[in-house]
């Protein structure tokens, strides 16, 4: 069974994630139910999110049943104890959890529904917030789950020397994803009134503080200075309208109106991203970032910032560049080399797919993720 916090439209790389876990576990061998502990519809562009019946349509077909708590506030006895009840009612066996507040309520509550195996997991964060957060992960998540699941390399290490988790409680487990569908041959360029052979780089990315779009705003002011014509993109939809209002005055203060453009949140990005020459990402933290291995199926060159689980997916000079966060002019300089010269771009980005393809498939992480479960069931089953 899989727990996750909210549901926003499906924005969300950790939604994602945990529903395409939760869809293609092996049905020979799992029961699978994907709880969701609150919903949050976020808009798309021209159009309103699908009704949670079509969501739920999507994972019944899958084989998989689905549960939404209705809850208003984070302690809601009667909604926590409907879950509880359901788990026992089912006899679950295995509980995986999602994100903070999901692993922590994950940990409270799957000993009271009598579930044998709880594997909580995080999907990035910067480890240097409140203290009270590393507190729940270290001494209720982690002591109380099974095993703590990572989305990368720098996450497992931080959790090891900042939380103080021991080693031998994580598990990294590489992200991966599905294959996108292919561009639909549809002239996203002309939709934006952007010419053909106009430079154009964008970000895929919800408009929040961690993805630091403020520094791709600064770098897209300093680059269209040297490429002429120069037109950007930020693909993404906002839980807040301050942080929305923040990077839209931003843009109005450097005069930027003519050259970026704000999209909302596109179902068309396999599209949008063929249209592209450069694809950007410049968060300050991250965990294993969906949106880079987009790109990289896509075959556009990733010009990233250096942290979290970023370097596990973009090799330094092979498919794609890396830089320091909070350093738009960095940021600029690799974006610009790219721009001015194609034949890189075509070599980083064919590069990328191919890594895309042979490591970060959804098929390897759920494999692992089934392994884990099975392992960690085989040390509670009764003999």
């Amino acid at each position: 069974m899989s727990m996750v916090d909210r549901i926003g439209g499906w924005g969300g790389g950790a939604e994602l994630l945990a529903g395409q876990i939760a869809r293609q576990l092996d049905p020979e061998r799992f029961q699978s139910t994907f709880c969701v502990t609150r919903s949050e519809p976020v808009p798309f562009y021209g159009e309103s999110v699908p009704n949670y019946e079509t969501i739920r349509g999507s994972f019944e077909l899958a084989g998989v049943k689905v549960i939404e708590l209705r809850r208003s506030a984070t302690v809601e006895v009667g909604e926590w104890r409907r879950l509880v009840s359901y788990m026992r009612s089912e006899r679950i066996d295995v509980l995986h959890t999602h994100m903070l507040g999901s692993n922590f309520w994950g940990a409270i509550l799957s000993p009271m529904a009598g579930v044998p195996v709880h594997v909580a997991q995080e999907h990035g964060w910067s480890f240097e917030g409140t203290g009270w957060r590393r507190w729940v992960d270290r001494h209720v998540i982690a002591r109380r789950a099974d095993a703590f699941v990572t989305v990368s390399r720098e996450d497992e290490r931080r959790m090891i020397e900042v939380e103080k988790i021991p080693a031998q409680k994580l598990r990294f487990i590489p992200s991966g994803i599905s294959t996108p569908a292919a561009p639909s041959g549809a002239d996203f360029r002309s939709e934006f009134g952007i010419a053909a052979d106009a430079p154009l780089v964008g970000v895929v990315a919800g408009l929040r503080a961690p993805k630091a779009l403020d520094v791709f705003i600064r770098a897209v002011d300093e680059l269209r200075r040297k490429h002429p014509g120069l037109r950007a993109l930020i693909i993404g939809a906002t839980n807040t309208s301050a942080e929305e209002k923040l990077l839209l005055d931003l843009m109005r203060e450097l005069s930027l109106d003519g050259t970026l453009i704000f999209t909302g949140l596109r179902r068309d990005v396999a599209d949008a991203l063929a249209a592209m020459d450069v694809a950007v990402l410049s968060s300050d933290h991250e965990g294993s970032p969906l949106s880079v291995m987009e790109y990289m199926e896509a075959a556009r060159p990733v010009v990233a910032t250096n942290v979290g689980g970023i370097p596990d997916l973009v090799v330094d000079g092979v498919t794609g560049i890396l830089v320091p966060p909070r350093d738009p002019t960095a940021l600029a300089a690799a974006i610009s080399g790219l721009l001015d010269d194609p034949d890189l771009r075509r070599r980083l980005g064919e590069a990328g797919r191919a890594r895309r393809r042979s490591e970060f498939d959804i098929s390897n992480t759920v494999r692992r993720i089934e392994d884990l479960y099975e392992e960690l069931y085989a040390l509670k089953r009764p003999d």
